[in-house]
């Protein structure tokens, strides 16, 4: 699993957005709330959210670990990217992250998640047009 696989599955996600936050870290969030975290520096540690049951499941494996700081709101860390769990299985774990938070945001904000574009087919904004002065 590299960083920029990482990215594809993420982004791939509806209303998904990315940010580097704390200098090092490329930030995953949906409505503005992060679902997903990768230090930009190897060996690229990853962090999610997880259900409770989840956490106790994923932290008894090795190389996985409660997150510094986000132990406390489920959130586990794999040490290496990629080097406990599987491109599949992350992809699921992932996904579970995302609609744990994107589950949290209000009625309006999950509307339109539902009608946000594919990050690929998304237009870019364009600058608004000058009026013609008289």
């Amino acid at each position: 699993m590299t960083v920029e696989r990482l990215r594809r599955i993420c982004l791939a996600l509806p209303g998904a957005t990315e940010d580097v936050k704390w200098d090092d870290n490329l930030v995953f969030s949906v409505g503005g709330r992060m679902f997903a975290l990768v230090n930009i520096d190897p060996p690229h540690a990853l962090a999610f959210k997880c259900t409770p049951e989840m956490f106790a499941a994923l932290i008894e494996r090795p190389g996985i670990v409660p997150a510094p700081y986000l132990a406390r709101a489920m959130w586990v860390a794999e040490e290496i990217l990629g080097g406990t769990l599987e491109t599949r299985e992350l992809n699921d774990l992932l996904r579970a992250s995302y609609d744990l938070v994107a589950a949290k945001l209000s009625t309006k904000a999950r509307t339109a998640l539902t009608k946000a574009p594919p990050p690929d087919q998304r237009r870019p904004t364009r600058p608004p047009r000058k009026r013609a002065t008289l």
